[in-house]
């Protein structure tokens, strides 16, 4: 019998949450009931804090960060408690592909919010999935948020793999998360531990125009402070934010 999660919880907010976490993921899922009893095909339940002393059972992950819940929960659906390799993909962008392997079975795929998102999106899978080896890699293209994800890297003390990205990219409904499968599974060379980053004229000029997108023509911002966005330095909103007070000055 196929082993799905169960989502038990009387907190709507969380339970929406979960819902739209798992939709987006294609993570089945069964919404469960304080009342009846937990189905022999769930495997693990995903709760809040404060409702998890009412739950006898075994396997449930206590939603304080959504993403690091479903993580565990899909740890407990799987059944294992160590893997010999552990692969982590990166396909660099804005909002970077992300994708754990173990022993060459996927285990999480998904988008994270930023490059620096990687970091602690890696510390989690570690911790996650225990690895006699763990191998980092990240694909070669959109060197700006390339550089940005390995220099967040960098005081981890892990070793990175920068691997050629061609024929990564799929037509699919997850085409990021896709990719940053199959760079996982793509040995490549060893990156240095910091690089600089130096946003492309064109990175510049679509941050500026997507900042005239995000204002409703109201505000395009500098080309200092798009370079500041396109370096994790600022976000955008907050780009958008300090151009309208130095025209208010």
């Amino acid at each position: 019998m196929k082993k799905v999660l169960g989502l038990l919880t009387e907190d709507f907010r969380l339970y929406h949450d979960l819902v739209a976490t798992l939709k987006a993921r294609d993570i089945p899922f069964v919404s469960l009931s304080f009342s009846e009893r937990i189905p022999a095909n769930v495997g693990a339940v995903l709760t809040s804090s404060s409702e998890s002393p009412r739950i006898r059972f075994p396997h449930k992950a206590e939603c304080g960060d959504i993403e690091e819940a479903v993580v565990k929960a899909l740890q407990m659906l799987k059944g294992k408690t160590g893997w010999k390799e552990v692969l982590i993909g990166i396909d660099p962008g804005s909002k970077p592909g992300f994708a754990v392997l173990g022993d060459g079975e996927v285990l999480d795929a998904r988008n994270v919010d930023s490059p620096e998102a990687v970091a602690p999106a890696v510390v989690t899978a570690m911790s996650s999935f225990p690895g006699e080896f763990y191998r980092i890699r990240i694909g070669h293209g959109d060197a700006t948020n390339r550089n940005r994800v390995i220099n967040a890297l960098s005081d981890k003390d892990l070793a990175v793999e920068i691997v050629d990205e061609k024929g990564t990219t799929r037509r699919t409904e997850h085409p990021d998360a896709d990719a940053a499968i199959h760079i996982a599974m793509t040995p490549g060379v060893r990156a240095a531990r910091h690089y600089e980053i130096k946003p492309t004229k064109g990175e510049v000029r679509e941050i500026q125009r997507r900042s005239r997108l995000t204002s409703v023509g109201e505000i395009t911002i500098s080309q200092n402070l798009a370079i500041a966005v396109a370096k994790g330095e600022l976000s955008l909103g907050e780009a958008i934010e300090a151009q309208r007070r130095k025209w208010k000055r």
